[in-house]
């Protein structure tokens, strides 16, 4: 290895280094992590938001639910929870308004909704579903802890109990009770600084310890990477796009032209042909 290289290594690992020592867990990667079959700290944080007991059957993170439909969205849930009684609880932390939208959480619920009936089954066997979102700011402005949305008949004011249910927590929230504190070591980066031990324990794993630090550091580059790589196929079906606007080139022609490899143009011509 050359001293070039080897400078560059170094460098990439003391960025990685400072993105890890940085995280919390609002960032869904190291959030996963923690909560990966952990059913006591996930019990732990839905008790807390419920303000009841709440006994989980079983905890996947990042599961991911793909669409029936060909280029239909796909997703990945951050935390995808079963309660004793069958209700299901889907848990985001999100950290910038793009990826906060409203209709986000709409999404999440019917996605969820859709796959809990088998054929046959009565509509009247839906089990309740709530999507909570721990968002990093005050989605609502009103310095709750708490926003719980509910579908209402309008002509009533009553509700309207379908069972789908939806609650955003605060992130900026500073209160002196248990969401409160939940919300800080939301935001912690050191596990020494946190009220929860469950949490506080898997923070300590995956940041300070040999074994757990290095399976986020992978995660991280692995992100890192295919960040890149996207951007770069990105620019390239930009250039191909502008190249046969321009001129009267045919795809084909376009790729000849920009000198665009035989891997690539498979990846850009789904792209052009959604």
């Amino acid at each position: 290895m050359g001293e070039l290289e080897a400078s560059t290594n170094d460098k990439n690992q003391r960025d990685i280094n400072k993105i890890v020592d940085n995280m919390d867990l609002f960032d869904d990667d190291l959030m996963a992590l923690v909560f990966k079959k952990n059913i006591p700290a996930t019990e732990l944080v839905l008790s807390i938001i419920f303000g009841r007991k709440i006994t989980v059957k079983s905890v996947y993170t990042q599961d991911e639910m793909r669409s029936p439909e060909i280029g239909g969205r796909d997703i990945a849930l951050d935390i995808h929870a079963l309660d004793s009684d069958g209700t299901e609880f889907n848990v985001e932390v999100q950290g910038n308004s793009e990826g906060a939208h409203v209709r986000r959480t709409r999404f999440h619920s019917a996605v969820m909704d859709s796959r809990m009936l088998k054929e046959g089954d009565p509509f009247k066997a839906l089990k309740d579903s709530y999507v909570i979102f721990f968002y990093k700011h005050d989605k609502f402005g009103k310095g709750l802890p708490l926003y719980h949305v509910e579908r209402v008949v309008l002509e009533t004011d009553s509700l309207f109990n379908d069972g789908s249910h939806i609650i955003y927590v605060n992130g900026k929230y500073k209160g002196n009770d248990e969401i409160g504190r939940l919300i800080e070591d939301f935001h912690s980066k050191n596990a020494k600084n946190m009220h929860f031990k469950l949490l506080a324990d898997g923070l300590h794993h995956y940041k300070e310890t040999e074994k757990g630090r290095d399976i986020v550091c992978e995660k991280v580059e692995r992100y890192a990477k295919k960040r890149v790589e996207e951007n770069r196929i990105k620019t390239l079906t930009q250039n191909v796009k502008v190249l046969m606007k321009n001129t009267s080139f045919t795809m084909e022609q376009a790729f000849d032209s920009l000198e665009i490899s035989k891997a690539d143009r498979i990846i850009i011509s789904e792209q052009l042909e959604v």
